[in-house]
């Protein structure tokens, strides 16, 4: 617990396959399409019911710059962010003042403790943490009650980028480096996410995929973007030479998917709400 902030903390726990590998995470990179990162928070923050003096907990703080918004939508609140990534975390200290925080934490770390919030809240991070169905339950034992939980993640599972770098992963040229790797995904289908949440007892839930169009000048713009996420745990596998011959790969893959200028991707999240 720090001190002066109660038990409100901020968390993102990247990962690999289900398995947690250190992933060189670069705030520049991340921050090239940050109006397109942006939109599915704003989309989150509407579907929850703004009050004052909460004790919040952001599941995936990154660079800070959207738990500082979020701490504005909520007045007189304590918001702590950690984030397990140092790169993310060094630009989270522009944002630190009396009512926000950062620490370096993972969500499964912090859900050892016994600890709970007034708003659980979580924008793309969970998707890096293994075996959602037990994951959710525990997330939501952490919320008092009549609190809040407020998540949003990549639907992986249906984006063609993320599908292609499994397929990619899975071929003859990388299937050897890449064996001994679950890469079982961890998302889950949106009934799924409303039955779980039910059956944790939540009340007011709210739970649907939404697509996010993605309009980009070319397939290096699209690279670009998945280099900022989908594509770190893969390269974080790979030596110099091999994580070569794999970006190439994968761009030229790029290439051959979306022949027409400018590329389009739905880009498909989900977002999820309920009161415990």
């Amino acid at each position: 617990m720090v001190p002066g902030f109660g038990n409100i903390y901020c968390l993102r726990s990247p990962g690999v396959f289900n398995a947690m590998m250190k992933m060189a995470w670069n705030p520049n990179t991340y921050n090239k399409f940050k109006a397109e990162r942006f939109l599915p928070f704003f989309d989150l923050t509407a579907l929850i019911t703004l009050k004052e003096e909460l004790h919040v907990i952001d599941l995936g703080c990154g660079t800070g710059e959207l738990t500082k918004k979020l701490a504005d939508l909520l007045p007189h609140s304590k918001v702590l962010g950690v984030d397990s990534s140092e790169e993310m975390l060094a630009d989270s200290r522009q944002f630190q003042n009396e009512d926000i925080h950062f620490e370096k934490r993972s969500i499964e770390d912090q859900l050892e403790r016994d600890m709970q919030w007034d708003l659980v809240f979580s924008n793309a991070a969970i998707q890096w943490v293994a075996n959602h169905r037990s994951l959710l339950p525990r997330i939501v034992s952490s919320v008092k009650t009549g609190g809040q939980l407020a998540i949003q993640l990549p639907a992986q599972q249906h984006n063609v980028t993320n599908v292609m770098l499994a397929e990619l992963a899975e071929s003859a040229d990388f299937q050897p480096i890449f064996k001994n790797l679950n890469r079982t995904d961890n998302v889950l289908d949106i009934d799924d996410y409303a039955q779980l949440l039910f059956d944790c007892g939540g009340t007011d839930i709210t739970v649907f995929e939404k697509i996010y169009p993605l309009v980009l000048e070319n397939t290096d713009a699209l690279y670009d973007w998945v280099s900022g996420t989908a594509l770190l745990p893969y390269l974080a596998k790979l030596e110099d030479e091999d994580k070569q011959r794999f970006t190439e790969a994968f761009k030229q893959r790029l290439i051959s998917s979306f022949p027409k200028l400018p590329v389009f991707i739905p880009f498909r999240r989900i977002l999820m709400k309920a009161t415990f």
